[in-house]
């Protein structure tokens, strides 16, 4: 018989919490950024209505990151935005505020030691590692 997997300790208790690499973050911004170039195509232009992709970031943000606590480019990066306090999911609110911080640019160049931004901090998110499980 095995017992059942401990519940995660929350990074803001955990003293062996690391974050991730700003490369991989950089990475996962990357990928989402033209995942919402490709979908602000369908009804805008995104070289003349600049604002396009920059809406389709934040609601991307707010829905993936509230629902799953990834976006595309955070699960391909290994990546997943949880909760500072309990680990968990930030929820929708939270999330679209949090992508309303980032498209303004300023908030994710203000860190701390935990690397978490203005927008995190404001939040009350952080990036974590998402390990793959074991199959």
């Amino acid at each position: 018989m095995t017992s059942p997997p401990a519940a995660p300790v929350p990074p803001a208790t955990d003293p062996a919490f690391l974050p991730p690499s700003l490369g991989r973050r950089f990475g996962a911004l990357v990928i989402d950024w033209v995942l919402c170039l490709l979908v602000s195509n369908f009804f805008a232009d995104p070289v003349r209505d600049g604002w396009a992709p920059v809406a389709v970031l934040i609601v991307e943000y707010g829905l993936f990151l509230g629902l799953f606590a990834q976006t595309p480019g955070m699960w391909i990066t290994r990546l997943r935005c949880l909760d500072w306090s309990d680990g968990g999911r930030i929820g929708i609110p939270r999330a679209l505020l949090r992508g309303l911080l980032l498209a303004l640019v300023v908030p994710p160049l203000i860190m701390d030691e935990q690397r978490r931004g203005l927008h995190d901090r404001l939040t009350g998110a952080v990036i974590a590692d998402a390990p793959r499980p074991a199959r």
